[in-house]
C-alpha cells in the first residue's frame, strides 16, 4: 500500500485588531473631568442655528410667495413673467441701455451752469436717452413711438404691469421681460424701475438694436398665443 502523507494543521493567525493595538494607557496623574451641558453647566458647543433663526418679515414673505407660486396654479397672465430673457441677450441689451443712460441731477446742474455762464437760453438738440416711468412708457406705446419695451419680472404688485405685454402685442411693439427691477433702476439712476423704453438710438447702434428686436420678437411677440395659454405652478 502506498504511504499517505500526513498534513500538519497550522494554527490560524489571529485577526489584527486596531482598537486593541492602539489602546492608549490612561495617565493616572491626569484626572478625567467630563463636561456637563445641563442648565448652569458648561458652555454649549457652537451649532448651526440657521434653521431656528427668525428671518426678517420681507425674507419670509419672499419665500412664502415663491412656494405659493410653485404649489398653486398660476394663471397665464401672471406666469408669463417667469419667462425671462436669456442671459446672453440680456447682457447685450444692458450694454446698449448703458450707452443711453439719462443724465444725473449733478450732471444736469453742471450743464445748466455752463449754459448760464455761456449766456445760452435754448437747451439745444434733445438728447437720445432711455425713457422710464409707467405712465410715460404707456403713452409712448400708445403713440407707437417706442421701438423696444423692457419690463421687470418682479414688479410688486404685479397688477401694475400685467396688462403691458397685451398692449405691446396690440400695438405691434417688441417687448421683453428681464430679471430685476433693481437692475433696470440702475440704468436710470433710481432704486427700481418697473419698465424702460427705447425710442431712438444713434446710427452706430441701429444694427445691435435690430438684432435685439428680432430676437425679442421671436421669443415674445410671435409666441404670444402660446404664452397666453400656458399655466404655471401646480407642482
Amino acid at each position: 500500500m502506498p504511504k499517505v502523507k500526513k498534513i500538519k494543521k497550522t494554527t490560524a493567525v489571529p485577526a489584527y485588531n486596531a482598537a486593541k493595538s492602539t489602546k492608549k494607557v490612561a495617565n493616572p496623574l491626569i484626572e478625567k473631568r467630563p463636561k456637563n451641558f445641563s442648565i448652569g453647566g458648561d458652555i454649549q458647543p457652537s451649532r448651526d442655528l440657521r434653521r431656528f433663526v427668525k428671518w426678517p418679515k420681507y425674507v419670509r414673505l419672499q419665500r412664502q410667495k415663491k412656494t405659493l407660486y410653485q404649489r398653486l396654479k398660476v394663471p397665464p397672465s401672471v406666469n408669463q413673467f417667469s419667462q425671462t430673457l436669456d442671459k446672453s441677450t440680456a447682457t447685450n441689451l444692458f450694454k446698449l441701455l448703458k450707452k443711453y443712460k439719462p443724465e444725473t441731477s449733478a450732471e444736469k446742474k453742471e450743464r445748466l451752469k455752463s449754459m448760464a455762464d455761456a449766456g445760452k437760453t435754448e437747451a439745444g438738440k434733445k438728447p437720445v436717452v432711455v425713457k422710464y416711468g409707467l405712465n410715460h412708457v404707456t403713452a409712448l406705446i400708445e403713440k407707437k413711438k417706442a421701438q423696444l419695451v423692457i419690463i421687470a419680472h418682479d414688479v410688486d404688485p404685479i397688477e401694475l404691469v400685467v396688462w403691458m405685454p397685451a398692449l405691446c402685442r396690440k400695438m405691434n411693439i417688441p417687448y421683453c421681460i428681464v430679471k430685476g427691477k433693481a437692475r433696470l433702476g440702475q440704468v436710470v439712476h433710481k432704486k427700481t424701475a418697473a419698465v424702460l423704453c427705447v425710442t431712438a438710438v444713434k446710427a452706430e447702434d441701429k444694427n445691435s438694436l435690430n438684432n435685439l428686436v428680432a430676437s425679442v420678437k421671436t421669443n415674445y411677440n410671435d409666441r404670444f398665443d402660446e404664452i397666453r395659454r400656458t399655466w404655471g405652478g401646480g407642482k
